[in-house]
């Protein structure tokens, strides 16, 4: 082993580098053939020390033939710094070793060679790796692997992708020749030594864990605005702050700028280029919706330091290579310590450089939120991923992929299965359901052919129809959402995807912003929509589903402590004293609540009577609590309510004022029936089938059509309706109805939070407060409600006459 590790030193002094602990740590386990979790900051070496200590490990040996490595990513776009960084290693130590890309941007020619000619090492995605497992012997193709890593585990854990990823380790295990090293790269996430039990399987005790101990330095700065709105609106001060901006921009070589939606994205490159024209060819854009082309581009045009500046999304969240990007500009509220700690080391990416990050608040009061992320970052209060259970959608699709391969023994299969941290819980009853839902289409659906998939031959469960065979093929994957279309020009030019249901509210002739142009919308066809460019200066900008994120639980509390800092007059921190003037109206009209106590204000207007409640517990929870407080209100009489909410708080509006003190002694807060309560004050069925048509997406109930000819998305909606409702009726105890209700409490509502959230109120004193005027803290949820029913523009007016209105 020695002269393993002298190899790996010799090869990092020739770079002028020397391994870090960590580093060294990973080969010898890579050596002695142990699987593990390596948590290390961004930009401390990670890939170098998996993939040299694979490369270790293989000296002096005979290489096998074949695919030996899989290296598998969260996102297709990390592809190429992968493979550059492990091809060059690879060719130093001298191994003439194929490193090739296997994504949904790979050529189907590729696919092919790739097929019958596998390389020495793939990079892929969990997508593309269950597409190879659906190819006609897959288990001779995989059986010489030796070795697989997960990169950006942390990104993958706790979604549906995570658990595509943990069925494929399983097969693997069962398909290889010898013992399969397997190991995780992850960011710090506050439940690391769960992330490893999820990767290596929940009985697995020989996991090694290994931390880099290393304390990358970020540093935060706030870009701070020269006059504090006392009435602050969400959005409205991001774009107000561009004069200061531009100076950041100018002073570095390269500087990313990160926001929290494709709109967004959108919005501050148009806003950039339209406030610096110098900024032409130096600008560009990455979002997820954009063409791969251009996104390759932009990826390209950073490594060579052609561009200046990249407005992006989570889609340069991640990445190993060293990048010339000397800061980072955070717009709006990260919503997440991790993820601000994530884009923060995109900077100073290399072991040992201060990461710079500037963060943008785009409303006076996020300001606080500044200060909290520097506080939370210090304290390393980093967010839990919670893994899922039970994915029954997610395994009826691995069953299919295995039955459309070579087929499977269904009494291996199930002790295979329930060997996963994911599925540990399955019974022997709800196996056998999915395997007879497979066969028959259950006792809902058996009278379709469409449904009865598998059949038996020779103790193995395979599907022999090859219609059913290739709609599966193109159907894998859990990522799902709205039904997006191509964008291209009249005359061909593929510019992105857009969603569905913003192109259906256009007009012919109507000009929209994308991909940095304005577009003018020719027509829809064939699932495309064709366009020219536009000569009008203004148009809309489009808007995707899912944009907002809930604030996290952790940088919660720090948004508390902060505020009781700001209450004791504790102004230490730059961001707290500068929004004083907001403060101060606030305590003019209202409080400042402790960490132990609730605020709630209400107030009369044109509008009605308004109820303001401010747990400080996210969008997500408010949006269900809203819910509750006013069904618990309705109890007790007839009574109407609109609802709005933001990341600090929620409000009840209601025509006529009614006594909120007397509701208040009902005990509105209680934990007593809580879970019933909830179900009665949302609309839990809608969720339900909502969550329903992607879970029959993904278990494949539901084609979403062939490539260039999908499905329209209400054809899907009413689809999925229809089989919601006959489950209802005559199949109750269908296990994926079931599992639709299930994901609606425990991620949708996230009940497990939403309770604790309710147990702290219990414990809190509750301020109760009658102003004469919306607060501060109240204005922006008003706002938000409005945007409902304003253009952008109009409401600009509206909210620019509040102002003026309440600070009179």
């Amino acid at each position: 082993m020695d002269d393993q590790l002298k190899a790996g030193i010799n090869w990092f002094k020739k770079k002028g580098w020397d391994p870090f602990a960590f580093q060294l740590e990973t080969w010898k386990h890579f050596i002695d053939g142990n699987s593990g979790l390596l948590n290390a900051p961004t930009g401390s070496g990670k890939t170098y020390a998996i993939w040299i200590g694979y490369l270790l490990s293989n000296l002096n040996k005979k290489p096998k033939k074949g695919l030996k490595f899989l290296w598998v990513l969260p996102l297709r776009a990390l592809s190429k710094d992968i493979q550059s960084a492990i091809h060059e290693a690879a060719y130093d130590f001298g191994f003439d070793w194929k490193i090739e890309i296997r994504t949904g941007d790979t050529s189907t020619k590729d696919r092919k060679r790739q097929k019958t000619s596998p390389p020495d090492c793939l990079i892929t995605t969990p997508e593309s790796l269950h597409l190879l497992l659906s190819q006609k012997n897959s288990t001779s193709y995989f059986k010489n692997l030796e070795a697989l890593v997960v990169d950006e585990w942390h990104e993958l854990l706790g979604s549906k992708r995570g658990v595509q990823v943990e069925l494929a380790l399983s097969s693997f295990k069962a398909f290889s020749k010898s013992k399969l090293k397997i190991w995780g790269i992850s960011a710090t996430i506050g439940n690391l030594p769960e992330a490893q039990k999820v990767l290596l399987g929940p009985n697995n005790s020989d996991g090694i864990f290994i931390s880099a101990k290393l304390d990358k330095e970020i540093k935060i700065e706030s870009i701070l605005p020269d006059e504090v709105e006392k009435y602050p609106w969400a959005g409205h001060l991001g774009i107000k702050l561009i004069d200061k901006v531009l100076p950041i921009i100018n002073e570095n070589k390269t500087t990313l700028i990160f926001t929290n939606t494709r709109s967004q994205t959108e919005i501050w490159y148009q806003q950039l280029l339209n406030k610096d024209p110098n900024l032409a060819g130096a600008i560009a854009m990455h979002h997820g919706s954009l063409n791969n082309q251009i996104r390759t581009w932009v990826e390209e045009a950073l490594h060579s330091g052609q561009i200046k500046v990249v407005v992006c999304t989570s889609s340069l969240d991640l990445g190993v290579d060293f990048r010339p990007v000397d800061t980072i500009i955070q717009v709006g509220g990260p919503k997440g310590v991790a993820r601000f700690a994530q884009r923060a080391g995109r900077s100073g990416h290399r072991p040992g450089e201060i990461s710079k990050i500037y963060f943008l608040p785009t409303h006076s009061l996020e300001l606080i939120e500044g200060a909290a992320l520097r506080s939370a970052i210090k304290q390393k209060d980093f967010e839990a991923r919670i893994p899922i259970k039970m994915a029954l959608d997610v395994l009826l699709q691995f069953m299919t992929t295995l039955a459309v391969s070579d087929g499977f023994d269904a009494d291996k299969l199930f002790k295979q299965i329930t060997e996963i941290y994911c599925y540990q819980d399955l019974s022997k009853k709800e196996w056998n359901w999915l395997l007879d839902f497979l066969k028959t289409g259950g006792k809902s659906l058996s009278a379709y052919d469409e449904y009865q998939k598998t059949t038996e031959e020779n103790g193995l469960i395979k599907v022999t129809n090859r219609r059913i065979a290739m709609r599966h093929r193109l159907s894998i994957g859990t990522i799902v959402g709205d039904q997006v279309l191509n964008v291209k020009y009249v005359k061909g030019g593929h510019l992105g995807t857009i969603e569905e249901y913003f192109i259906s509210k256009l007009k012919v002739g109507d000009t929209f912003w994308f991909s940095g142009k304005a577009l003018e919308y020719v027509r829809l066809k064939d699932m495309t929509v064709q366009v020219k460019k536009s000569k009008r200066k203004t148009g809309l900008i489009p808007q995707w589903m899912g944009g907002r994120m809930p604030l996290s639980s952790q940088l919660s509390l720090h948004i508390k402590e902060k505020l009781e800092k700001i209450k004791n007059n504790q102004l230490d921190e730059i961001e707290l004293s500068t929004i004083q003037p907001l403060i101060n109206r606030q305590l003019e009209l209202s409080v400042i609540p402790n960490k132990d106590e609730l605020l709630i204000e209400s107030v009369k207007s044109k509008e009605g009577f308004h109820i303001f409640i401010f747990p400080f517990e996210g969008r997500f929870i408010h949006e269900v609590m809203a819910g509750l407080i006013a069904y618990r209100i309705s109890v007790s009489q007839p009574i109407t309510f609109s609802i709005a909410m933001n990341d600090y708080g929620f409000e009840l509006l209601t025509d006529e004022e009614f006594d909120f003190e007397e509701m208040l002694s009902l005990d509105l807060f209680s934990l007593n029936n809580i879970k019933e309560d909830i179900m009665l004050g949302i609309n839990e069925t809608e969720m339900a089938k909502r969550k329903f048509r992607d879970i029959a997406s993904i278990s494949g109930m539901i084609f979403k059509g062939f490539p260039g000819k999908n499905i329209k998305e209400k054809h899907i909606q009413a689809s999925s309706s229809i089989l919601y409702d006959v489950f209802t009726e005559y199949e109750p105890e269908n296990l994926l109805l079931k599992q639709a209700h299930k994901e609606v409490v425990e991620q949708q509502l996230e009940e497990e939070r939403l309770i604790e959230s309710m147990r702290k109120i219990n414990q809190q004193k509750i301020i109760y407060n009658k102003t004469l005027k919306p607060s501060p803290f109240a204005f922006p949820i008003m706002v938000d409600r409005l945007r409902e029913k304003f253009s952008t523009e109009s409401l600009e007016e509206r909210v620019a006459k509040m102002q003026i209105q309440l600070e009179n």
